[in-house]
């Protein structure tokens, strides 16, 4: 049993389940399914959190509805043909000891997919547009409305025969029961709209006819946020208000017979609405937002009622929840990120080793950036999420061979670590004084510090694995004699290009890396950043020198600043950036800069835009490759990451992952 959190090692009863720690995987969609079906890595996926020490896993959102399709991808629990995959999904997560619950939903205008490429067809209460996806939903008759109320019922006794603890009521993020109860979005004048309680008579009788469902034995829990954080988004009060007469909602008789049983047994409390890019921020905050923010949110539901309480938002370390449950903020702490980069978080802080745990830094990229892309999620630290049949169990070399890395940025610690792990003995050869490569650079831009994290996160695994990591050492010919590798990998990264430009001798012109390397003072006037690619760099060192006061101008070659950005990510910065004053050009390539004047080419046409009073330029532009001019002998040779082509973390540490797996299975 832990020392150093005690509270979050506590066993938990929610309903009749008693669940063996405080540890939350959230409901959260991975895009792992198999044709709306739950398959094998689905289930591995979860199992590999179970196996971890998780406490309660929540599957992702099951449709109760044909009308619940908001993806091409999400799970469907309408008919039998579901119950196969709940059922070995919840085997193979018992087998751990852990719980699983899963999710009943249905996004009502929240839809983000159409059929075979067309527009998104939804429903709703009422036919109040929805900003961030464009829709206009058509709006529910009253026979359709029971119809959904009663598809809930029907999934969740479906489900629970199927052998899974619990089923949660999805009402957070301006899904379809919130939909009713807002009087922003619900214009209805029956049954269903007006006074608050007919707006909370759809969600009501959800409530109700799931726990008449299943009976008093599965757990029924309710996930809503706190305060949904947009325009036209309901309040804390407003919430607050709904919890309170849901709470009191009982059905039934209970075994003795002494009165009604709770139609509810916890709430899992988040925030944020889906329908605004602003709200849409808060489904998974990235790191420019404090961790185990929303407790604040989970502490006001547990003045109001006796139930658990659990919450997310950014908690991605053990003393994060240990420090919300003891001051008595929630019940439960969602760590799903933290378990999507380090499955088994939970086992490594139950026996207080918290070095090793791999902490997530909030970068969105893999995770909620690839469901947005329509692919498996993963994550950029930790590729082995979401393909665990891929690539676990790690593998054990039958033969210890000499192994090489050159490079210790993301890609060589990782290749490097995973060799050494399968029984290679493996030398990294770093020329700079410090791991990390261009990560070092990355978190020197605004709210991006935690990104640094990666590297003392891929430094300590390689240590712990027993790497002969060498810094301050460039593999000359005499080093890679002396090392007499078998196997070489070749991650020495990417260096800085800069573009072909007319530069007037007067004007002053700075690469990106340099600028983020050494950090010069600037001359005053405006500066003129020019971004390439519209990812973190550019855009990070305009907010920077703007929120420093310095007149900005951030011309990006992208369709827009940040394009190539997380959504969430991205909305955050831009929404600070224009509250700083940085002026945008889009579409804009840098073609010349002379002592006072940037000259832009738009990537459109012919036009010409003229910058002036530029007192210094920066450039961010494509990276090239590095690669060292080296006789490897008869060893063999693999080159990876930025080396091959510049591109991001991700890839490199996937790359690290792919080539040191190959190195088994040659051994």
């Amino acid at each position: 049993m832990s020392q150093l959190f005690p509270r979050l090692f506590e066993p938990i009863t929610l309903g009749r389940r008693s669940i063996r720690n405080r540890i939350v995987s959230s409901g959260h969609d991975t895009v792992l399914d198999e044709n709306g079906m739950i398959g094998d890595d689905l289930i591995a996926y979860h199992e590999a959190r179970a196996e971890g020490g998780c406490g309660l896993i929540v599957l992702q959102v099951s449709g109760v509805h044909e009308t619940a399709r908001y993806t091409n991808h999400v799970l469907m629990a309408t008919d039998d043909s579901s119950v196969p995959g709940y059922r070995a999904v919840a085997k193979a997560v018992h087998r751990h000891g852990a719980t699983i619950f899963a999710q009943l939903f249905h996004p009502g205008r929240e839809v983000m997919d159409g059929e075979a490429g067309m527009a998104p067809r939804a429903v709703a209460p009422s036919d109040e547009p929805q900003e961030r996806f464009k829709v206009v939903p058509e709006a529910l008759s009253t026979s359709k409305i029971k119809e959904i109320i009663a598809g809930y019922a029907s999934a969740a006794k479906r489900i629970a025969d199927s052998g899974i603890d619990g089923v949660e009521i999805v009402a957070s993020h301006g899904y379809l029961p919130i939909q009713f109860f807002n009087p922003r979005v619900n214009t209805r004048t029956d049954e269903y709209g007006g006074s608050p309680a007919n707006r909370r008579r759809f969600l009501a009788e959800v409530v109700a006819g799931v726990r008449a469902a299943v009976g008093p034995d599965i757990v029924v829990g309710l996930r809503i946020s706190g305060e949904e954080k947009t325009e036209d988004g309901l309040v804390a009060t407003e919430v607050l208000d709904l919890i309170a007469a849901l709470d009191e909602m009982k059905t039934g008789n209970s075994v003795d017979g002494t009165g009604g049983v709770d139609c509810l047994d916890y709430f899992s409390i988040t925030a944020g609405d889906s329908s605004t890019l602003q709200g849409a921020v808060h489904i998974v905050p990235s790191m420019q937002i404090d961790p185990a923010y929303a407790a604040s949110l989970s502490e006001q539901v547990k003045k109001i009622t006796d139930r658990p309480v659990m919450v997310a938002g950014r908690i991605n370390q053990p003393h994060e929840a240990e420090k919300a449950i003891a001051e008595g903020r929630t019940d439960m702490a969602i760590m799903t990120r933290a378990m999507i980069c380090d499955p088994a978080i939970a086992n490594k802080a139950d026996r207080d080793a918290v070095d090793e745990i791999r902490a997530c830094i909030g970068c969105n990229q893999a995770c909620i950036g690839h469901f947005q892309m329509g692919v498996p999620i993963s994550c950029i630290q930790y590729p082995e999420s979401g393909r665990e049949l891929t690539f676990l169990p790690r593998p054990r070399v039958r033969t210890r061979r000499r192994v090489l890395v050159i490079g210790g940025g993301p890609a060589g610690l990782k290749a490097a670590a995973v060799a050494a792990e399968q029984g290679d003995d493996v030398v990294l050869c770093e020329r700079e004084p410090h791991l990390g490569g261009a990560v070092l650079l990355a978190q020197e831009l605004p709210y991006r510090s935690e990104f640094g994290g990666a590297v003392t996160n891929l430094s300590a695994e390689a240590r712990r694995a027993g790497v002969d990591l060498r810094t301050s050492t460039p593999v000359t010919q005499q080093v890679l004699d002396d090392v007499a590798p078998d196997h070489v990998i070749v991650a020495t990264g990417a260096k800085q290009r800069m573009p072909h430009l007319e530069v007037d001798d007067e004007a002053l012109v700075i690469g990106a890396r340099d600028y983020l390397r050494t950090q010069p003072s600037l001359p005053a006037g405006r500066v003129l950043v020019s971004d390439w690619k519209g990812d973190w760099i550019g855009l990070g060192i305009a907010l920077r020198l703007a929120e420093a006061r310095v007149p900005v101008t951030l011309a990006t070659a992208a369709n827009f600043a940040g394009a190539a950005i997380q959504q969430y990510t991205r909305t955050l910065l831009m929404s600070q950036a224009l509250r700083a004053g940085v002026d945008f050009v889009n579409d804009a390539r840098l073609v010349g800069v002379d002592a006072r004047t940037g000259y832009l080419q738009s990537t459109l046409c012919e036009i010409v835009h003229e910058v002036d009073g530029v007192a210094a330029t920066i450039v961010s532009g494509a990276p090239q490759s590095v690669v060292p001019d080296l006789d490897f002998g008869s060893a063999s040779v693999r080159t990876i990451g930025d080396a091959v082509a510049p591109r991001t973390v991700e890839e490199a540490v996937f790359e690290g992952l792919q080539a040191a797996s190959s190195l088994a299975a040659v051994s």
